[in-house]
């Protein structure tokens, strides 16, 4: 009698189980979907002002448009140097000028590629390890609006202490404005917030681990 007792308590608690994981993933539904429409407004819609200038540019490879932009930034002076961080081993500065249509001559004396990185982290690694050499206590960052939150993200994990401004580009086809009617801008929206979320939650266990451990410059 009692263990047909205890085996009925014991199967009453599994509905209320059920009920409460249901209720925590529907909650975990809806602060997901509030947090990715409150990302999406957060993309810069336009490129970036000029006005500031820096110590330096650092272009983040991904399309043709942010090195064409990081060459006319050197180029107008914007700074005094770039680097373009995460190119494909075999590809020298001359090459990517001469693609871009600038003469060699006239801006390979201040750019320098990087070849290590491999995605947006080893982007910060290695720009921190460039700073790091030169000395610059002020940066460009160019890359596409929709990488813009988690790029900062990490450079700003990489490179405490350092300003850092900012220059999206906007890619030809993508759509900020109702971009969940667009399949190929929310595909790419989406994917950049799960992996900011990821980025985030990351940074934070390893304040948690061990706070104020970041890279002093």
């Amino acid at each position: 009698m009692m263990i047909r007792r205890a085996r009925r308590v014991h199967g009453d608690r599994r509905p209320g189980r059920l009920r409460w994981i249901a209720l925590a993933a529907f909650v975990a539904v809806i602060a997901w979907g509030v947090g990715l429409f409150r990302f999406a407004a957060v993309i810069p819609t336009e490129a970036g002002e000029v006005t500031t200038s820096t110590d330096a540019i650092v272009v983040l490879t991904g399309g043709s448009r942010r090195l064409a932009t990081g060459f006319d930034l050197l180029s107008a002076n914007a700074a005094g140097r770039l680097l373009v961080s995460g190119v494909y081993r075999g590809v020298d500065v001359s090459e990517l000028l001469r693609h871009f249509q600038y003469a060699p001559d006239d801006l390979r004396c201040c750019v320098e590629i990087g070849h290590d990185a491999g995605d947006t982290a080893g982007n910060a690694e290695e720009t921190a390890a460039w700073v790091r050499r030169h000395g610059f206590r002020s940066l460009r960052i160019v890359t596409s609006n929709y990488h813009v939150p988690r790029s900062m993200l990490e450079f700003h994990h990489a490179l405490p202490g350092v300003i850092l401004i900012a220059h999206p580009v906007v890619p030809e086809n993508f759509r900020n404005d109702g971009w969940w009617r667009w399949s190929g801008s929310a595909r790419l929206i989406v994917s950049e917030f799960n992996k900011y979320v990821l980025v985030w939650a990351a940074h934070a266990i390893e304040n948690v681990i061990a706070p104020g451990g970041g890279d002093e410059l």
